[in-house]
């Protein structure tokens, strides 16, 4: 165990001092994920703008004023209502100085408590947008509130009931609640946002390059000889590939945790409960490692070695969500779920979204699984390093 120690130790190090991880591992995704963030960060849901409102409503008339003013207490759009003449709401809407204009009649209060139709005439601003929308539903809604009191009391009157109670009657129901209510709220729809996704891959990206200087410094150290001493001494031989695994593991595990916590810092990111996360990372980073070790027993070079990680890297990344999401049916949607990196981002989703550790066992699972695989693999392709 002091030999293990000893050699991860020393290439630990050596890692250190040539600064490798810190550049490939951690400054690298950072930057990539900055100049990401620039170009895509556009595509986030937009938020609710402001709103002018230039309404023609009489000022004698107290229901067709709480039309209009019910549009600043919405609280989502911020609203501004300038009281207008009629004849100046449809040219400042087509000015686009106003987004929405709104003509109340003069006698819309007489006409709705006398149950006469009256018509409230809405006309869209140039450039109008969401907001717009919004607020045209704001006064549907107002509106239809108001008729379904108007009706209740026209049925009390037609039932023979006295004026102050079918004023009763009619406050009441356009006062009432709704019977439908919303609430908002999220779900652990394995769905991370834009900005969280961009972390999630490049960290799983970029997890693939660290843990293969593992790889690397193997097969560095057979083509310098120095691996050929290590096996002279007394210690066992598997004791050498050990220490590289595990060199690459902790290196792995390192670069990843750092990669998610700048990431959640730099971009407000959150991907639920630490320990979940911890375990994910525990569990993404062996998968990685296995993979690595199967191109250390089958390049013959340092630089073959490089080639064929860089392409795994490249290839499990971008499947696994590392430039935009990926999405697919049928065979496909089999093969990605198989990517430990794709495992990984979704696994990231459910965390997110509020799942604890039995949400995550699947891919989890997988994660584990494809390391045993790859693991048992490694073990059975022939070393052409060992065989030249």
């Amino acid at each position: 165990m002091r030999q293990l120690l000893t050699m991860v130790g020393s290439d630990l190090r050596q890692r250190v001092r040539d600064k490798s991880v810190l550049i490939f591992g951690i400054l690298v995704p950072i930057s990539l994920m900055f100049v990401m963030n620039l170009v895509f960060g556009g595509m986030e849901e937009p938020e609710l703008g402001s709103a002018t409102v230039a309404a023609s409503v009489a000022e004698d008339d107290e229901l067709g004023r709480a039309v209009v003013d019910v549009l600043t207490q919405i609280g989502v759009v911020d609203v501004t209502v300038d009281r207008v003449a009629a004849d100046e709401v449809w040219p400042r809407a087509e000015a686009g100085e106003a987004q929405l204009g709104i003509i109340v009649p003069p006698d819309f209060g007489e006409d709705v408590t006398a149950g006469q139709g009256a018509t409230i005439e809405m006309v869209e601003g140039d450039g109008a947008g969401l907001e717009t929308d919004i607020l045209i539903s704001v006064i549907r809604g107002v509106t239809e509130q108001i008729t379904a009191g108007t009706v209740a009391a026209g049925a009390g009157a037609e039932l023979g009931l006295p004026p102050e109670l079918l004023a009763q009657i009619g406050a009441q129901v356009g006062q009432a609640p709704p019977v439908v209510t919303t609430v908002e709220g999220t779900t652990a729809s394995e769905q991370l946002d834009p900005s969280a996704t961009m972390v999630a891959g490049q960290a799983g990206l970029f997890l693939l390059f660290t843990v293969g200087f593992g790889v690397l410094a193997l097969i560095t150290e057979r083509e310098q000889g120095t691996y050929a001493r290590l096996q002279s001494m007394p210690m066992s031989p598997g004791l050498i590939v050990g220490a590289k695994v595990l060199s690459s593991y902790v290196l792995g595990v390192l670069a990843t945790l750092v990669l998610l916590g700048a990431g959640s810092l730099l971009f407000d990111v959150d991907f639920g409960s630490p320990l979940v996360v911890v375990v994910l990372v525990l569990c993404v980073v062996a998968a990685a490692t296995s993979l690595s070790f199967i191109v250390a027993r089958v390049a013959l070079t340092a630089e073959q070695a490089g080639i064929a990680q860089a392409i795994l890297a490249v290839v499990l990344g971008m499947a696994g969500g590392a430039f935009f999401p990926v999405a697919a049916d049928g065979l496909a949607a089999t093969l990605l779920d198989l990517n430990p990196v794709a495992a990984f981002t979704r696994a990231l989703g459910i965390s997110a979204g509020g799942g604890g550790l039995d949400d995550v066992a699947g891919p989890v699972l997988m994660m584990l699984g494809f390391a045993v695989v790859f693991a048992v693999a490694s073990r059975l392709v022939p070393d052409r390093g060992v065989s030249r």
